[in-house]
């Protein structure tokens, strides 16, 4: 049996496969190894699973042992190419692991709908996605001030600590309008949270993380320089913490968390309700 590094994974699904690949790769997440993906979306037809067999079953082969396969089919004809005995790959059945249980818990049948990504489309809470994420977008890094009493959170830090990606995976992820603004050498002189966050503190969230890592990410961008240094990052990320115990602003290190876990932080501290879909 080959070992999980040399291992091809398959994402098939009969829609945009978002469902599969996020579920599938939570779970590879558990192991150190990083195979080979390959996503196969639209699998809508029975010739279609055929070719994706016979390509899982040649892939198979030439590595001398099962490939992963994670499916989100609901139509059952197509499911069963897959699910055969003649599939040569683990198939691990969204559909039968969670769906069948929950018909058998509640006595009905779920809609057995294909690829639900055009009810997403239509809904109010996509659309509320959009706009949390031009929202972000219009307020990174402090471009823009207008508006702040709109935005259900404000990221503040240092720059480069994580403030940008944490505000468009809250748009992306949950519909959170997330402005960042960054804590810049003049406002640790004043000694106080810039002028225009003060009528938002309540919204304001803060980001530090260890200097000698916020050293290493400024050298990628400006190799050499001040902004770079280590002295210059201890003060920054120092002066930048000293202001938000003031200030009585949460505020967490995101040296060793993922966006995943300063999301989820975020939205528990500040009783975000918004829910993703």
């Amino acid at each position: 049996m080959p070992a999980m590094l040399n291992r091809t994974v398959f994402f098939v699904s009969d829609g945009t496969g978002i469902t599969a690949e996020t579920f599938g790769n939570s779970i590879l997440a558990q192991f150190t190894a990083k195979p080979r993906r390959m996503r196969r979306p639209f699998i809508d037809t029975v010739d279609k699973a055929w070719a994706v067999l016979r390509e899982i079953n040649h892939t198979s082969e030439r590595e001398g042992g099962r490939v992963i396969v994670f499916i989100t089919l609901v139509n059952d004809e197509i499911r069963e190419v897959l699910t055969h005995d003649a599939c040569k790959g683990l198939v691990l059945d969204m559909f039968s692991t969670f769906v069948e249980p929950l018909e058998a818990e509640f006595g009905v049948r779920s809609n057995h709908r294909i690829g639900r990504f055009s009810d997403t489309v239509k809904s109010g809470e996509y659309h509320d996605r959009i706009e949390a994420i031009n929202f972000s977008l219009a307020h990174d890094d402090g471009q823009s001030v207008t508006n702040l009493a709109h935005a259900d959170v404000i990221l503040i830090g240092v720059s480069r600590s994580g403030k940008t990606p944490t505000s468009l995976y809250l748009a992306m992820q949950h519909g959170i309008k997330a402005a960042n603004y960054p804590l810049i050498p003049e406002d640790f002189e004043r000694a106080q949270l810039p002028s225009a966050l003060v009528p938002y503190k309540a919204k304001c969230f803060g980001l530090s993380i260890d200097p000698q890592r916020l050293s290493q990410i400024r050298n990628e961008r400006r190799p050499g320089s001040k902004y770079a240094s280590i002295e210059n990052c201890r003060m920054e990320v120092l002066e930048a913490e000293l202001m938000m115990r003031r200030s009585a602003i949460v505020w967490l290190s995101s040296t060793h968390k993922s966006i995943e876990e300063i999301s989820a932080t975020i939205m528990r501290d500040l009783r975000t309700d918004r829910q993703g879909y």
